[in-house]
């Protein structure tokens, strides 16, 4: 951008005053002799600042000066501003003068950038924006913003689960991130290793056979190999997971059966080769077993080596490494990778400890109704898969010492949120992460999303607005208080049947999976009811505000995203009296913002129910939201982990309630549609989210 500098009328008597030149252009800068960013000094303009920097030479030996008050092709004003430069030297001064520090890069933003050595700031999608990240994105050159996650503990301790939970919340937070399973590779490797004694590595240290596995061997329908996925382990990844599409039902995920091996039929050592890779026993696991170190070790640092590239040539923000990691070895080497390819990349360790006996049975159970010990003796099932921890055991070594010494950053989660140790850590991500770690807790409970009843506003067409009910509204509050009642007695029904079932270790047959909680006394639930300050959100709670078994608050986060200067209008007439405004919302939804005063797009309402989702997380009591379409949109994003194309497009018309069940294995997920005939909800059987129909909405 030309700079000008402006003319002024006051005079000085300084003799050390620089003759500054009013009006002087300055062009962009070249490089010269002096540090390798100044410009030439042949130009006059830049001789002359110079001078005024203590760089150049006086301006009277300026080659084409004249006493006419010109030099060279700028005119000089006769009266001359006093300036005084923080660069000048002093008369009484005999130190040097202070050396310019150069910036780091003077290139453009359509050059390549240079890489940042620090994080220059923090940067949030939707909230920030700047030259090198408009939508606010971490950029490519900003390194140590990146972060990978390295995890650290025993098998059953809840890596995986809370990696799975870690990569669905910062995802929804429009961060790019992937899980890297380390057992995912070594599977694969173990069984192409002649001699293995048998023992395959099929499964993870931390992680039950993947999506991709379960579908080849048939299992993809089955609701046994999802509860397979321990405890504290989720859903299973393969080794670049991403977020779901809109193809949403928990219950029946399956992967694309491209990724299946082809088998031939009467090929049988193939189908052997297969069948072996869901077998495995402890002793592929003991420290003792050299082949099998060097093999899970080098399968680690291939696993690190793609989340690198991820990070670094993929637009990656946050990567995570989920697997045991659980010696100081394996740790100082992943690290050393780590190093040697971008030293400024940010580190942190995220170490799950399981004390709590109630929480490690529980583990226990579904790991042995899981696909590892299908079919197979519960006693003896038990044996192999505590045989399997007490070898992780005998090289275990927590993090601590090492780590602190080397400002390693680090966060140890025990029993899944009841403790929390953090160390070091430095930058957005790595904080909003262990504000996120303390919210967690596995207590079983139901968490109900749908929109308020129908409005005067909803009638008109009409966007925003603070709108009463209509008598249809109204009535639609009725039957929903009716419908949760209901279905509050018969949840504590069930929970209790489960309670006087529960057995350990588990019979044959049974493959209930068990909370940590069902192990103790059967206690009542609170019930929240949250709704936003509109009065169409809050007249729609009208029926449990006045039944004082229910908890009823409004919150001004949950309330509509702001349409700005389009509130109280419908979208045919933005598209008459804007047309433009009205085609850039059509072309990219969740990052438009509406204009004017106050107005909002779907990144800035993620980023204000950020709070809200570690709340939902946080209470152990069932919560019913009453709220709104962008905002319902938002809240089912991320409990489905859908991707950043499908939040603003989400189907969630009014009339449909959804409810969630959070699991130790994932979410169970229901739909309910609104019947206003007989005064109830259907269930939706096999319901799958859809987009909208309708582009306005």
């Amino acid at each position: 951008m030309s700079t000008h500098f402006a003319t002024s009328t006051a005079t000085s008597s300084s003799a050390s005053s620089p003759k500054f030149l009013p009006g002087d252009r300055l062009p962009p800068p070249h490089h010269h002799g002096y540090n390798g960013l100044l410009p030439l000094p042949e130009d006059a303009a830049f001789s002359h600042a110079l001078k005024y920097l203590n760089f150049g030479t006086p301006p009277d030996s300026y080659p084409g000066s004249a006493p006419n008050g010109t030099i060279g092709p700028f005119t000089i004003r006769p009266t001359i501003p006093h300036y005084e430069s923080p660069y000048a030297r002093s008369n009484a001064s005999t130190a040097p003068g202070s050396p310019r520090i150069p910036p780091l890069r003077q290139n453009s933003g359509s050059h390549t950038p240079r890489v940042r050595p620090h994080a220059t700031s923090l940067n949030i999608p939707g909230m920030t924006r700047s030259k090198v990240s408009p939508d606010g994105r971490i950029p490519d050159r900003d390194v140590a913003s990146k972060l990978v996650i390295i995890m650290v503990g025993l098998p059953a301790r809840g890596k995986s689960y809370i990696t799975k939970k870690l990569q669905r919340y910062l995802s929804w937070q429009q961060h790019n991130t992937r899980i890297f399973n380390v057992g995912h590779r070594r599977r694969i490797a173990a069984s192409m290793v002649p001699g293995s004694s048998g023992s395959q590595s099929e499964l993870s240290e931390d992680r039950q056979e993947d999506p991709d596995e379960r579908q080849c061997n048939g299992h993809a329908d089955a609701p046994l190999q999802q509860a397979a996925s321990i405890l504290l382990n989720g859903i299973p990844s393969g080794p670049n997971a991403e977020p779901t599409t809109l193809d949403l039902n928990i219950s029946e995920q399956s992967s694309d059966l491209d990724v299946c091996p082809t088998i031939a039929v009467g090929d049988e050592a193939a189908q052997r080769k297969q069948q072996a890779r869901v077998d495995q026993t402890a002793e592929f696991f003991d420290p003792k077993n050299e082949s099998a170190s060097k093999l899970r070790e080098q399968v680690a640092l291939d696993t690190l080596d793609d989340l690198l590239d991820y990070l670094l040539h993929h637009n990656g923000a946050v990567g995570i490494l989920d697997a045991t990691n659980s010696t100081l070895h394996r740790r100082k080497i992943l690290v050393d990778r780590i190093k040697e390819r971008e030293p400024k990349l940010g580190i942190l360790f995220v170490e799950s400890i399981c004390t709590d006996q109630n929480l490690l049975e529980a583990n226990m159970r579904l790991k042995l109704s899981g696909p590892d010990y299908k079919n197979k003796d519960p006693a003896k099932s038990l044996e192999d898969f505590k045989a399997r921890v007490k070898a992780y055991e005998s090289a275990y070594e927590p993090l601590g010492e090492y780590e602190e010494k080397h400002d390693l950053q680090y966060i140890q989660i025990v029993d899944v949120g009841r403790k929390i140790i953090n160390h070091r850590l430095a930058g957005f991500l790595s904080s909003g992460i262990a504000s996120y770690l303390t919210t967690f807790n596995l207590s079983p409970r139901q968490i109900w999303i749908t929109r308020h009843g129908q409005s005067t506003d909803n009638v008109a067409g009409k966007l925003g607005g603070d709108s009463d009910l209509t008598e249809r509204g109204h009535y639609y509050g009725l039957a929903l208080y009716n419908f949760i009642t209901a279905k509050r007695k018969e949840w504590a029904v069930e929970q209790e049947s489960k309670l006087a079932q529960a057995s350990f270790p588990p019979q044959p047959g049974d493959h209930t999976p068990p909370y940590p909680e069902l192990n103790q006394v059967f206690d009542e639930k609170n019930f929240c009811v949250w709704t936003s300050m509109l009065r169409r959100s809050v007249e729609t709670a009208e029926y449990f505000d006045a039944d004082d078994d229910y908890d009823t608050k409004a919150w001004e986060i949950l309330n509509e995203l702001n349409a700005g200067t389009f509130e109280g209008m419908t979208y045919e007439e933005i598209a008459l009296k804007q047309p433009e405004e009205y085609a850039k919302r059509r072309r990219d939804k969740l990052q438009y913002i509406y204009p004017g005063v106050g107005g909002e797009g779907y990144l800035q309402v993620i980023n204000r129910l950020r709070d809200m989702v570690r709340e939902i997380e946080r209470v152990t009591d069932h919560v019913l939201i009453i709220s709104h379409r962008s905002v319902c949109r938002v809240l089912m994003a991320y409990f489905m982990d859908l991707t950043r194309d499908d939040i603003a497009e989400l189907d969630v018309p009014l009339g449909m309630l959804f409810a969630i069940h959070p699991k130790p294995y994932g979410m169970e997920f229901h739909a309910y549609r609104y019947n206003e005939a007989q005064g109830w909800f259907d269930e939706v059987r096999d319901y799958k989210p859809q987009k909208t129909q309708d582009q306005n909405n």
